[in-house]
C-alpha cells in the first residue's frame, strides 16, 4: 500500500490540474462573451451593427439581440448566451447586466481555482451571497402604486432610457403602459395576469412618423374583405361572428371516387353541394351578423349568399389573430355553425373598418368596450427603425408587466449593486471558514455593473468608484448612483432613475446560478462525430477532453 500511495497522489493531482484547466477555459470563454456586450450597458452606450444569417443588417444595443446573432463554438460561451435568452423571456430586461455580472462572478473565482479551492466551496459561498443579496433587495425596495400613471411612466422610462428610442421621450413608455394595462386580468388577492405574447400584437407599417404610433382599443390585422365592391368596408357597432370551420363543401378525408351512370346524377351532386352551403349560410344568417370571420376557406357560393344578405366576410385568418378578436369584442370562436348561440356573437366592438396603408389593406376592429386584447400600431420611416422600436417596445412592455405583477421599485444607476456589495462586505466578517474569501469576492463582483456604467459614460473609473464606495460603506444613502446620461453622482430618487424589483432579483439569481454551474464543470465530453474523409474507418468513440483541450476551437466543429 505504501508503494502505491505516491502513484494515487500523483493521479489525484493530475486530475485536479486537468479540471482546473477546463474551468480556466470556461472562465475565459464567459469573459469573452461578457466583453463583447460590456460596452452596450447604460444610456450612453455603444451600438453594435450585426450581419444576420440572411444577410440583413441589425443595429442595436440590446444584449439578447446581439448575442443571438453570434456563432460561437465553445460550449461555455453558448451557455452564457442562453442566460441572456432566459432573462429576456422571463422578465424582458436586464439581458446585458446578467451577462456582465455572470462574467465578473467567474472572473473573481479564477484566483480561488488557482489556489486549489474546491469549486463546491466557491459555489456554497456564492449561494450564501445570493440569499443575502436578495434579503438586501427586499429591505431597500419601495412599493409603487400601479394606478398612478405618472410614477408608472417614470419607472418604464428609466428602464428603457438605455435604449435607442429613449430620444423620442414618453412615446414608447406610454404605448407600453397603455397596452399592458389594457390586457391585464385581475386574478384576485392583488394578483394580475398580463400575457403580452398572446394578447398584444405589434403591427409595423412603414410610412408616416413615429409619433403616429398608437395603441388601438381593439385589434387590426393584415386582411381585406372577401368580395370588395359587394361587401361593406365600414360597419358601426358590428355584430361579429368568429368561426373555426370552412364555409365550403366538405371534402372527403381520403381520396373519394364517385361513379355516375346518368347525366342527371351529376346535376343532383352539384345540387347537394349547393344545398349544403345554403344550409350553412342560413344557420349563420339566422343570428343576423354584420361580420363573419373564419380561419378556414370560404367558397364563392357562400360569399354570394352572405353578400346578398349584406354580411361582410373575411377568410383564412390566423388562429392567434382570431383569439385576439374574441378577447377584444367578446365573441366566442365556434367550431360548427350548427352549434351557434346568441351568446357567441361579439357585440362589444364600436367600429369595423378596412383601411389601405401603402399597397396593403388592414382590417380594424376598434372602439371596443373593455377589450382584453389590443394591437400596437407602429409607424416609422424604415423597416430597420421599426424593428429596433419593436425590440425596445417589447422590453418596455415586459417592464410594465413586471411592475403590475410585483409593484416594487429599486434604485437604478448601479446604486442597488453598490448597496448589495457594501452589505455583503460587512457580513463577510461573520462568515466562518474558507468560504469567507469567495463570499467577499462575490461582494466585489457586484461592483462590475456601476464600474461598467462609469466606463461607458467616459468617467474616471477609479475616482468615481472610490467616491461611490465611500458613500455606500458609511451607509449614508442607499440611493446614490451614477446618472448614465450626465455621469454625475446623484440620488436616484431625485432623478427618478428606477429599476423593477423582478428584473434585479432575476438578474442576480440567473448570473450567480450560471456561474456556479460553469465552475462545477471539470471535463468537457465531445459526443459529436468528427467529419471523416470518404472510405475512412469506423467512427471514433466520444473523447474526454484533457489538459488544455477545453480551449481548443476544433472541439465542436461549426
Amino acid at each position: 500500500m505504501a508503494l502505491n500511495a505516491p502513484v494515487l497522489v500523483l493521479k489525484d493531482s493530475l486530475k485536479r490540474e486537468s479540471g482546473a484547466r477546463v474551468q480556466h477555459g470556461n472562465i475565459q470563454a464567459a469573459k469573452g462573451v461578457a466583453d463583447i456586450i460590456r460596452t452596450t450597458l447604460g444610456p450612453r452606450s455603444m451600438l453594435k451593427m450585426l450581419l444576420d444569417a440572411s444577410g440583413g443588417i441589425v443595429v442595436t444595443n440590446d444584449g439578447n439581440a446581439i448575442l443571438r446573432e453570434l456563432d460561437i463554438a465553445h460550449p461555455a460561451a453558448k451557455s452564457m448566451i442562453e442566460l441572456s435568452r432566459t432573462q429576456d423571456e422571463e422578465v424582458g430586461d436586464g439581458t446585458t447586466s446578467v451577462i456582465v455580472l455572470a462574467g465578473e462572478m467567474l472572473h473573481v473565482a479564477q484566483v480561488f481555482i488557482d489556489r486549489n479551492y474546491h469549486p463546491t466551496v466557491i459555489c456554497r459561498a456564492y449561494t450564501k451571497a445570493l440569499e443575502d443579496a436578495i434579503a438586501v433587495l427586499d429591505k431597500i425596495a419601495i412599493p409603487v402604486d400601479v394606478n398612478d400613471h405618472a410614477s408608472m411612466l417614470g419607472l418604464v422610462k428609466s428602464c428603457i432610457s438605455t435604449k435607442f428610442t429613449s430620444q423620442f421621450g414618453d412615446l414608447i413608455a406610454d404605448l407600453a403602459i397603455d397596452a399592458t394595462t389594457t390586457v391585464g386580468v385581475d386574478l384576485g388577492q392583488g394578483m394580475r395576469e398580463v400575457d403580452i405574447k398572446k394578447y398584444i400584437k405589434v403591427e409595423k407599417v412603414p410610412g408616416g412618423q413615429l409619433e403616429d404610433s398608437k395603441v388601438l382599443k381593439g385589434v387590426m390585422f393584415n386582411k381585406d374583405i372577401v368580395a370588395p365592391g359587394k361587401m361593406r368596408r365600414k360597419i358601426i357597432n358590428p355584430r361579429i361572428m368568429l368561426l373555426d370551420s370552412p364555409l365550403e363543401y366538405k371534402k372527403g378525408e381520403n381520396q373519394t371516387n364517385a361513379e355516375l351512370m346518368k347525366e342527371e346524377d351529376w346535376e343532383v351532386l352539384l345540387k347537394m353541394e349547393e344545398e349544403y352551403i345554403e344550409n350553412l349560410c342560413a344557420q349563420i344568417l339566422k343570428f343576423k351578423p354584420d361580420l363573419v370571420i373564419t380561419e378556414k376557406g370560404l367558397s364563392d357560393l357562400a360569399c354570394h349568399f352572405l353578400s346578398k344578405a349584406g354580411v361582410t366576410a373575411i377568410r383564412r385568418l390566423r388562429k392567434t389573430d382570431n383569439n385576439r378578436i374574441a378577447k377584444a369584442c367578446g365573441a366566442t370562436i365556434v367550431n360548427r355553425p350548427e352549434e351557434l348561440q346568441e351568446s357567441d356573437i361579439g357585440t362589444r366592438a364600436g367600429l369595423f373598418e378596412v383601411k389601405k396603408f401603402g399597397d396593403e389593406f388592414f382590417a380594424f376592429i376598434v372602439d371596443c368596450q373593455d377589450p382584453k386584447a389590443c394591437t400596437v400600431l407602429l409607424r416609422g420611416a424604415s423597416k430597420d427603425l421599426l424593428n429596433e422600436v419593436e425590440r425596445n417596445l417589447q422590453d418596455a412592455m415586459a417592464v410594465a408587466r413586471n411592475i403590475l405583477k410585483n409593484p416594487k421599485l429599486l434604485p437604478g444607476g448601479g446604486a442597488t449593486e453598490l448597496t448589495v456589495s457594501a452589505s455583503l462586505k460587512q457580513k463577510s466578517s461573520s462568515v466562518e471558514g474558507i468560504e469567507k474569501w469567495p463570499y467577499e469576492a462575490a461582494a466585489v463582483a457586484f461592483e462590475a455593473i456601476p464600474r461598467t456604467l462609469a466606463q461607458n459614460c467616459g468617467l474616471n473609473v477609479i475616482r468615481t468608484m472610490t467616491q461611490l464606495q465611500g458613500k455606500h460603506a458609511n451607509a449614508e444613502n442607499a440611493w446614490v448612483g451614477i446618472d448614465g446620461c450626465t455621469g454625475e453622482m446623484v440620488d436616484m430618487k431625485d432623478r427618478k432613475i428606477w429599476d423593477s424589483y423582478n428584473v434585479k432579483a432575476q438578474t442576480f439569481k440567473t448570473a450567480i446560478e450560471a456561474a456556479c454551474m460553469l465552475l462545477r464543470i471539470d471535463d468537457i465530453v465531445s459526443g459529436i462525430k468528427k467529419k471523416q474523409a470518404p472510405g475512412a474507418g469506423a467512427a471514433q468513440k466520444p473523447t474526454i477532453e484533457q489538459e488544455g483541450d477545453a480551449d481548443n476551437e476544433q472541439m465542436i466543429p461549426e
